[in-house]
């Protein structure tokens, strides 16, 4: 398997989401809603939405922009959300297979898809658009297995890999996959701010209208769009980067809809407009990972300790006003490949301090502990484990630091850097092997995400398995990575803290539908219609 090439810019996108996707979840899911100050006849939708936009280019974009690119553009193919009927829903790509070894990928394209400039979607457009991904996507590693790729006919896509390799999953990312009018690329290839005025050339069912720097996004219907026209014609939205302020123009009949509003006010903000409350799994997921390359981390026994000492329940119940579950090791729940069978600890002090005893830590020790000071969550529980393990004889000192500080830091030398590093994670796309598990575990001579600093070659062999079976046998690649996740368990070169759920609040004039969290950054405003 090639090593995942992780990405300095997700330092950024983390400073970018951390408030808003953690502290305040409250988001538009992906389904069927709409109205526009309550008329629900009209053909604007107007929206609060927190999302900045650091580029307009689809191929580099990384970050809180995927709010929009969604809408105006398209990939081959969708994710679907977990407990769906079909896995995948066709897009740019109305059918697609895989050969037995999973090493060919052939896509048909759809014949009556167009981009917003005109031109004709065919199989040429597509290898452009994958090409230009490959060479400067801020996501490009997710491409890492693809050898080549080219057109066999007009309408026909054939991908070759260096080895198995789950391309329906990497087809259908939120990052690095959009599929982009040539005519654009090229002029993008000549200009590389030639997209940041608002210049858009997708597929989807929006076109970009208007742009203003930090105020607002306007999207209009597409007129050819292949698929089913959006049920507006105009969505007018405010880029609303205070939670409290959207939910202030909410309740005032502002707006019809706001992508963020504060968590502790959810339940007031629906009772205030008789709205619904609902709650869906999200991608996100909270880690602490534990310094095993010095003592006392470095035996297991000592790490097992700790996971015991987590007051896991009260986590979720102060720092997320209980919208979380517990993670079982680090694959969010509804992420392949999550698994109900992968065991979890429960705070068991007395265990816990048995164990220190068995270790030869009877009356403790002091540990170092950073989190991101931007993060409000991070900033609600950290103070529950650092009570927790005092319980237990363990005293922990707290040093909160911005994110991008933190993690170089931690990646400079594990000799001197923290015992404990708490971390805000997600995948790039819905493969938490590939990524989390490889990402956060897998050994590697220079640690990026990987900052327990945990080598074990068994563990390495049975994610590097799992990736080459994903592609070609999805139900061994599942076994090969509860195996693994049953070694994180017993290892425990980390305390699984929760994942955080997705809590939408749903106005009385909208119709809204489950959130997909393949999409987690995402609202699809295409399926947003008037409530019955």
């Amino acid at each position: 398997m090639a090593v995942t090439k992780h990405r300095s810019r997700r330092a950024a996108l983390f400073a970018l989401t951390a408030a808003a996707a953690t502290a305040s979840l409250v988001a538009c899911t992906a389904g069927d809603a709409g109205g526009s100050g309550g008329d629900a006849t009209a053909d604007v939708l107007t929206v609060a939405a927190s999302a900045a936009v650091t580029t307009w280019d689809p191929v580099t974009s990384f970050s809180t922009e995927a709010l929009y690119m969604g809408n105006i553009y398209e990939p081959l193919i969708w994710k679907n959300a977990e407990g769906a009927e079909e896995e995948f829903s066709p897009a740019i790509a109305e059918s697609w297979e895989t050969s037995e070894d999973g090493l060919t990928w052939t896509f048909t394209i759809r014949p009556d898809a167009t981009f917003h400039d005109g031109e004709a979607v065919d199989a040429a457009a597509v290898v452009a658009s994958i090409e230009a991904a490959r060479e400067r996507a801020g996501a490009s590693f997710i491409w890492a297995p693809l050898d080549t790729v080219e057109a066999t006919d007009d309408l026909t896509v054939v991908m070759n890999l260096a080895y198995p390799a789950p391309m329906d999953l990497v087809a259908a990312s939120t990052y690095g996959a959009w599929i982009v009018s040539p005519k654009a690329l090229e002029a993008a290839a000549a200009d590389e701010q030639y997209f940041e005025a608002g210049i858009e050339a997708g597929t989807g069912p929006y076109t970009l209208k208007e742009y203003a720097p930090g105020e607002k996004v306007v999207l209009t219907a597409y007129e050819d769009y292949w698929g089913e026209a959006p049920h507006y014609d105009i969505v007018d939205i405010a880029i609303t980067p205070d939670a409290v302020t959207a939910q202030q123009m909410l309740t005032a009949g502002e707006v019809d809809f706001a992508t963020t509003i504060p968590l502790d006010n959810v339940e007031s903000v629906a009772e205030q407009m008789a709205a619904e409350v609902r709650t869906a799994p999200s991608p996100f997921n909270y880690i602490a990972l534990l310094n095993t390359t010095r003592p006392p981390l470095d035996d297991p026994l000592v790490r097992q300790a700790l996971s015991y000492a987590v007051p896991y329940e009260d986590i979720i119940d102060v720092s997320a006003l209980g919208y979380g579950t517990q993670s079982r090791s680090a694959v969010p729940k509804g992420i392949f490949p999550y698994s109900e069978d992968v065991p979890q600890y429960s705070q068991d002090l007395e265990k816990a301090k048995e164990l220190l005893a068995e270790a030869g830590h009877p009356d403790g020790f002091t540990l170092e502990l950073t989190y991101a000071s931007e993060n409000a969550t991070e900033a609600r529980f950290v103070p529950l484990i650092k009570d927790a393990l005092a319980q237990i004889g363990v005293e922990v000192n707290v040093t909160a630091m911005l994110y991008n500080q933190q993690w170089e830091a931690a990646k400079a030398d594990p000799a001197s850097a923290q015992d404990i590093f708490v971390l805000y994670y997600w995948p790039t796309y819905s493969d938490a092997g590939a990524d989390n598990l490889y990402s956060l575990f897998h050994s590697s001579d220079v640690p990026f995400f990987n900052l327990s600093y945990w080598n074990n070659p068994e563990y390495d062999a049975l994610i590097d398995e799992a990736a080459t079976l994903t592609g070609s046998d999805r139900e061994a690649a599942q076994a090969a990575y509860e195996e693994a996740m049953q070694m994180l368990y017993d290892q425990a070169p980390a305390l699984y803290l929760f994942d955080p759920q997705v809590v939408t609040v749903a106005p009385p004039a909208l119709k809204i539908g489950d959130f997909n969290p393949n999409y987690p950054f995402t609202t699809f405003f295409s399926r947003i219609a008037p409530a019955a």
